[in-house]
């Protein structure tokens, strides 16, 4: 039978969903009002934090799903992610612009990865 372990859980969500050998983190934003660089290194911050709990780390990366609320910081988020990514260790990614829940949010990351 497969396992599911759920941390860091709240109301409407948990943060940290385990499946068998695979992680998933819900949606990761930064600080409102932030520009894009910095909620970006505050979503990746949160991502490795999050990571650690579950017990894997970036590295181990399956999946990004990125959102901007507009394309036009697209190099601005990508110089950030460029820096945090490891070399070979990029992870299959999509990014895309959609509305986001709050405004003043830029960015969101959404990641799926594999314990260690």
């Amino acid at each position: 039978m497969s396992t599911i372990k759920r941390l860091k859980i709240g109301k409407r969500m948990s943060q940290i969903v385990i499946h068998n050998e695979t992680i998933y983190l819900a949606g990761q934003v930064g600080n409102p009002g932030d520009g894009v660089t910095e909620q970006t290194k505050t979503c990746l911050e949160k991502v490795d934090s999050l990571l650690r709990d579950a017990g894997s780390d970036k590295t181990r990366i399956l999946q990004t799903t990125i959102w901007l609320d507009k394309m036009d910081d697209f190099e601005k988020m990508n110089e950030v992610w460029d820096s945090w990514v490891e070399n070979g260790n990029a992870p299959a990614r999509a990014c895309g612009e959609s509305k986001l829940a709050n405004p003043d949010f830029k960015v969101e990351v959404i990641v799926v990865a594999a314990k260690i």
